[in-house]
């Protein structure tokens, strides 16, 4: 699968969800990203989020639990 990068508006509508909704699972650690300009995410990245949080409530993210 090729890697490519997303930005935080397109990471936002593949996951359904809002700009800041990413930008605080960046600033949590739950999203990696780097910064070329703007903020920017792999997609192996966002896969490997997907992957990992499956069957998880992430409403709060200080407190997640399983579905």
């Amino acid at each position: 699968m090729k890697d490519y990068l997303l930005s935080v508006t397109e990471t936002a509508e593949r996951l359904k969800t809002n700009k800041n909704f990413i930008y605080l699972l960046i600033k949590k650690g739950f999203l990696k990203s780097l910064k070329i300009g703007s903020m920017k995410i792999r997609n192996t990245e966002i896969n490997r989020f997907l992957q990992e949080f499956d069957g998880k409530d992430l409403t709060d993210l200080n407190n997640v639990k399983d579905l």
